[in-house]
């Protein structure tokens, strides 16, 4: 008589698996782990409520894995890149030129040399990035795609991060956009549209539709006095997504409900105009876990310390490094354990000798060993792309699409 023995999962699952197989389809921790079913679900989610018309890009700075990026490019309908590489990484999944805008602050002659060459849209943001696109176009033969990012005249509260209404390095100040569009005009070059950026993880339905409605009449300003009509109007994205205990997710169908308000106005007023929505961490934000594992645990004056064979190196945002003012955990969970069993108090610590490197501080989890998966979630936008990898020379993570 033989046995079968049925391996029961524990814990967390994700992608169709546990978090063992997970580490086993990695090779080794630490590693990232995207799933694919949850980025569609949001995608499908956000289609079934966003009115007919509206395009949806992504935003890349926020995930530039390959693979994420080819996925996505059979689900939206653009990118929005910040760099050339980034720029490649799109035109590479397939992806028209004439869905791609290149935004930023500080493009270099070299970036906007490929951008031109490539035909994406150039959204310049002072009047030497103008200049520059304008001459290189000359240079190279070929009329670039421009638009303008405009820095607008109104501030929006609530926003994780501002990137408008204020003195600012991103955009182009709106009393100084006449200025730029005479010289357009002069060098003969036309405007393809304008880029409004307000802010960025806003949880406040309110704010992003105030923001939205603002930034609808700003385009109507400034298109009033057109001679020829947009391709396109880039409003941004702002949404957020819950990290931190309290927040709520952001009301997403009251947002869609007056999209639909305005949106009749604004296909009035510009009937060539393609209105578009730029949206990142929300669409993969939460489709994402870090996971690495404890390889030690320490007492010290009374306090435990989980140690992990990752950290800050991989996933500055989860340390509170990048740009939170006051330190919060996101939420760490120990993945290969059910969440009803004896709790502790402890320290989650990486493998780095500086004491930034922390993953959670004075966190309540299941009693933990020597060998347990810890998982942070949330980790789907801003996780590897933005963290210090070859601090202490440690060795990089995996990064899997599953």
């Amino acid at each position: 008589m033989s046995l079968t023995f049925i391996r029961r999962p524990l814990g967390l699952q994700f992608g169709g698996m546990d978090v063992g197989q997970l580490a086993d389809r990695a090779g080794r921790t630490p590693f990232f782990a995207y799933d694919r079913s949850a980025i569609d679900a949001r995608i499908r989610e956000l289609r079934s409520l966003l009115p007919c018309g509206i395009h949806l890009h992504y935003s890349i700075k926020s995930n530039p894995m390959p693979a994420v990026v080819h996925y996505l490019a059979t689900r939206v309908d653009g990118f929005d890149v910040a760099s050339a590489q980034e720029m490649a990484l799109a035109l590479d999944a397939g992806t028209t030129p004439a869905a791609i805008g290149f935004a930023g602050p500080g493009k270099s002659h070299d970036d906007l040399r490929r951008a031109i060459a490539s035909g994406v849209n150039v959204h310049v943001e002072s009047q030497t990035q103008l200049r520059l696109v304008t001459a290189l176009g000359w240079e190279l033969g070929v009329p670039p795609s421009v638009a303008i990012r405009v820095n607008p005249d109104f501030q929006i509260g609530h926003s994780g991060m501002r990137m408008g209404g204020g003195a600012a390095p991103f955009g182009v100040d709106v009393d100084q956009v006449p200025a730029l569009l005479r010289e357009l005009e002069a060098r003969e070059v036309g405007l393809a549209g304008f880029h409004i950026f307000w802010g960025s993880q806003c949880l406040h339905a309110t704010t992003v539709i105030e923001a939205q409605r603002q930034s609808v009449e700003l385009i109507f300003r400034l298109a009033s006095t057109l001679p020829q009509p947009l391709r396109f109007v880039n409003l941004g994205g702002g949404f957020g997504i819950p990290y931190f205990p309290g927040e709520t997710p952001l009301d997403v169908k009251a947002v869609c409900k007056a999209m639909r308000d305005w949106l009749p106005r604004l296909c009035e007023r510009l009937p060539e105009t393609t209105p578009i929505l730029e949206l990142g961490r929300y669409l993969v934000g939460e489709a994402g876990i870090y996971v690495c594992r404890v390889i030690d645990l320490k007492v010290s004056r009374g306090k435990t310390f989980v140690i992990t064979d990752g950290g800050m190196h991989h996933h500055l945002a989860a340390s509170g490094n990048f740009g939170q003012v006051l330190r919060r955990n996101f939420p760490v969970i120990i993945g290969n354990r059910p969440e009803g069993v004896t709790r502790e108090r402890c320290h989650v610590v990486g493998c780095l000798c500086t004491p930034l490197d922390r993953l959670a501080d004075d966190i309540e989890l299941p009693e933990v060993h020597i060998g347990d998966f810890v998982v942070v979630k949330q980790s789907g936008a801003y996780g590897r792309s933005a963290s210090p990898l070859r601090f202490l020379s440690h060795p990089e993570p995996v990064e899997m699409l599953v």
